[in-house]
């Protein structure tokens, strides 16, 4: 009782404390998650001008397109063109509003009437578009399946949105032109020339030694030129590879195994209560069965012509007889024990064609109602006419024939190669001489096949193949992962690098990976490994163990670099030959003295080169390339003047403009006005998107949830 008048006489403080309590614990699970908005950083893939993008809604996008797609499409390629295309949409719909663009019911009316003119569902007899088909059809969508209708109003949506992109687009290109003044300038650009002499010192003059290139000065010059190094965030890792490999025990058993089925072994039988002999490869008659059962590979029954074997064992194959067996081999990561079990004269390729005849229920039966027995019976018929007279074929494959995709040029499949057709139909081909017309079945229905031409025959062989991939051993699996797990550890208190080179593995660095980029050199798509190098607690240094399709990667990070310029680190391939460029410039300009060429070239072993009829538009000079601003001062100069040096693209250059060549004026400059205006509206479709994009406010969240 004591106790409880206590707690009553304090209960105003217990709440307060027990508030206080509570609301520690929601702050901090606020702070962990990034903050009051959390609940919407969870759920939204980006914003865009304060717009949101859901990520169900973009996460079913995703998913539509990796269909689309097909297999092997990334999902990383899908994130990628499901963004590019929600941020075009976001960026011209905002356009759209803004200006009051709209597309009426009768312009998708219109629009729907050109793309559909020609489908043959939706045209009357007179062959014209039929609006009442077209509304009977998306009815008949409407009442029998909801997800091909929606699919339909999707492809509505997405041609009224056409409609305005088009509109917008139109209005922009009316305001791009060229103004006479231009199309003059492009006329002087592309028909005045210039007649000049020069010398050129090349920069290989100057050794690489006699130039240095200071950390602050690439430092300088990336601060100087911001526009060309800005960067996204990105990382720099370097990793060692461990790949699952066979050891020479693996190797050996699996060869060991297969040498055991060359020969005959005893089982037990315990539905007799004894011993029965099995028959080995080497000697049983059902190889077909032997090979599916006991191999990695199904049975080829198929002939092979020398030139198909491995080019190793080619020879000792091809010459074996009927029944002799060959091997164990090693060959394409795999042992092989093959037998002979028939060889044979046949063409290496055959002519021919086909008239297919289906019956219901067969994959290509469609509309078919004859049943498999009546469909026996047509094949039969068809073959008797055309025994008797070639020149039906083509008639009677565009009857019957149920192969839409030759039947209306005479069921002809070309020349083929053996193993090309289905096991029935290749065997009759290459089996039969040209000119034969027979029937065959195959799962397709029954082919009446004409031979109509064949190469010279040439001996080839059936063999029965029984192959076993070398593959590592559990405890080969066990043994690797111990010691992936020992390097991990020991590189984790000791020298990545060193360590990896104890046991003479190739680290491989991989640097300036983007937070979206997925592909890592040498291994390939490896989302995780990228996803773990921007995680928020990974510092430089951290190592991690991977799991990859054919081994471990043990990864460690490497360099942080934030958003911003480029250090001088990574941007020192690009800046170092640009600043010792300038510096060679100068060193060659202080050699060279006077003005007069034949001197120059002499003092520095160079030659005084000619080039005539040069223009501004295609500013190359001869033996040396592209040199624009070498050009320009020669234009720039009068004639019989001498340049100063020009620090060009290959060397240091004096020129000497000895004619200028100007080309007839014109009364009119309007048609190269208007070349150059139509040369810009080209460009117009990437240039205004690319546009609204670097002016709008994304914030992109995909590396959060991809």
């Amino acid at each position: 009782m004591a106790v409880l008048n206590q707690i009553r006489q304090r209960s105003v403080f217990l709440i307060v404390i027990i508030a206080l309590a509570l609301f520690s614990f929601v702050l901090a699970d606020v702070i962990r998650n990034g903050g009051m908005v959390s609940q919407k950083s969870q759920n939204t893939i980006a914003t865009i001008n304060g717009e949101d993008i859901e990520r169900e809604q973009f996460a079913r996008q995703v998913e539509a397109y990796q269909r689309n797609l097909g297999p092997n499409a990334s999902t990383a390629q899908a994130v990628n063109m499901v963004w590019d295309m929600n941020v075009r949409r976001t960026l011209l719909q905002e356009q759209f509003e803004k200006l009051g663009i709209r597309v009426e019911e009768a312009q998708v009316k219109d629009m729907l009437r050109r793309d559909m003119g020609n489908n043959p569902n939706f045209t009357n007899e007179a062959g014209m578009f039929d609006e009442n088909k077209l509304r009977e059809y998306v009815a008949t969508l409407k009442s029998t399946s909801p997800q091909a209708y929606q699919q339909w109003l999707d492809y509505e949506t997405g041609i009224a949105e056409t409609a305005r992109e088009q509109i917008y687009l139109n209005l922009v290109r009316a305001g791009v032109g060229a103004t006479l003044l231009e199309g003059e300038q492009a006329y002087r650009f592309a028909n005045d020339n210039v007649d000049m002499e020069f010398v050129q010192i090349p920069y290989t003059s100057v050794d690489d030694s006699e130039v240095e290139v200071s950390k602050n000065e690439i430092r300088d010059y990336i601060k100087a030129n911001p526009g060309q190094f800005g960067s996204e965030a990105s990382r720099d890792i370097q990793y060692v590879y461990f790949e699952e490999q066979a050891s020479p025990e693996d190797e050996q058993e699996v060869r060991t195994d297969l040498e055991g089925l060359l020969k005959n072994r005893v089982e037990f039988n315990a539905a007799t209560n004894s011993n029965d002999t099995v028959a080995g490869f080497a000697g049983t008659r059902d190889w077909e069965t032997f090979v599916n059962e006991t191999s990695d590979q199904k049975f080829a029954n198929n002939f092979v012509f020398k030139s198909q074997l491995p080019s190793e064992h080619a020879d000792a194959l091809f010459n074996l007889g009927e029944g002799e067996t060959y091997g164990p081999y090693k060959y394409n990561g795999a042992w092989r024990i093959s037998r002979v079990v028939e060889t044979a004269q046949i063409p290496d390729s055959a002519k021919a064609r086909h008239i297919l005849v289906a019956w219901q229920g067969s994959p290509v039966g469609g509309q078919v109602t004859r049943t498999k027995q009546q469909a026996k019976e047509l094949a039969d018929s068809i073959t008797n006419v055309v025994r008797n007279n070639r020149d039906q074929f083509a008639e009677l494959a565009s009857e019957y024939s149920a192969d839409a995709s030759n039947k209306e040029d005479a069921g002809d499949l070309g020349w083929f190669t053996p193993g090309t057709m289905v096991p029935a139909f290749n065997d009759f081909v290459f089996t039969n001489n040209e000119g034969t017309v027979g029937v065959v079945e195959t799962q397709f229905g029954y082919h009446v096949i004409h031979i109509q031409e064949q190469t010279d025959k040439e001996q080839a062989v059936k063999l029965a193949t029984v192959s076993r991939a070398i593959q590592p051993s559990e405890k080969s699996l066990n043994d690797l992962f111990a010691d992936v797990t020992r390097f991990e550890l020991a590189a984790r208190d000791g020298n990545f690098s060193d360590l990896a080179k104890e046991r003479d593995m190739q680290v491989r660095p991989v640097k300036d990976i983007q937070q979206l980029e997925e592909n890592i050199p040498g291994i390939g798509p490896q989302r995780r490994i990228v996803q773990w190098a921007f995680e928020d607690g990974v510092k430089v240094g951290d190592i991690k163990r991977f799991e990859v399709p054919t081994g471990y990667v043990v990864a460690q990070v490497t360099a942080r670099n934030d958003k911003g310029l480029k250090s001088a680190e990574s941007a020192s391939s690009i800046v170092i030959p640009i600043l010792q460029k300038q510096k060679k410039a100068e060193i060659i300009k202080k050699r060279i003295s006077g003005n007069d060429l034949q001197q120059i070239a002499q003092s520095q072993n160079v030659e005084v080169n000619t080039a005539n009829a040069v223009n501004r538009n295609s500013p190359t000079l001869p033996g040396v390339g592209s040199e624009p601003k070498v050009v320009g001062a020669a234009f720039a100069l009068e004639e019989g003047a001498v340049s100063q040096p020009i620090a060009g693209e290959k060397g240091v250059f004096v020129v000497k403009t000895l004619q200028k060549n100007q080309a007839q004026q014109l009364d009119s400059y309007r048609s190269y006005a208007a070349r150059e205006a139509a040369a810009k509206r080209t460009t117009v479709n990437t240039e205004v998107f690319e546009a609204l994009k670097e002016t709008a406010e994304i914030e992109d969240n995909r590396a959060r949830f991809y």
